[in-house]
């Protein structure tokens, strides 16, 4: 008798993806959704996911950058179903916890990108510095322990731990 054997069950078993947590606003200017599309790009041509709070502005761009090179998407998102998941997500995951869910986005990357945002984006900010991750910011708070990069490629490196 043959065994069948799922895909899942035969090709994911040892899939694992590292992930960057790239935060930012719902809303964002052009400018900041150009960095975010930019960002994505170069994590996925790295070999990195990323994971965000799936929904539009600053996470829909690093989504659609990162979509376009083949990488890996992740949403976690504040209700209890998908139906906010920007398009360019390929795995959402509603939380049902609000803004809560932010302690789960910042925590879920090897590292921190943040671009522009509010003060949801600072809370991401200041939970990721408290566990010792790694924030790079691109046109976002300037606060200690931040750096602040010139650019996308320089935001990537140092959040990897990248010499120049």
């Amino acid at each position: 008798m043959v065994q069948k054997t799922h895909f899942f069950q035969a090709t994911m078993k040892h899939f694992r993806i590292p992930l960057v947590s790239v935060i930012g606003g719902a809303d964002c200017t052009p400018a900041e959704a150009t960095l975010a599309t930019e960002v994505g790009r170069i994590l996925a041509r790295r070999g990195y996911g990323v994971v965000c709070g799936g929904r539009g502005g600053v996470m829909a761009a690093v989504c659609k950058g990162a979509n376009q090179m083949g990488g890996v998407t992740v949403g976690l998102l504040p209700r209890a179903d998908d139906s906010e998941a920007n398009d360019w997500v390929q795995i959402a995951i509603p939380t049902g916890l609000g803004e809560a869910r932010n302690a789960l986005v910042a925590r879920a990357g090897a590292g921190v990108i943040a671009i522009g945002g509010g003060y949801g984006t600072l809370s991401e900010i200041a939970l990721a510095l408290k566990w010792g991750q790694r924030v790079a910011g691109l046109h976002t708070w300037e606060i200690e322990g931040v750096y602040q990069a010139i650019d996308p490629t320089d935001a990537v490196r140092f959040v990897l731990a990248e010499q120049a």
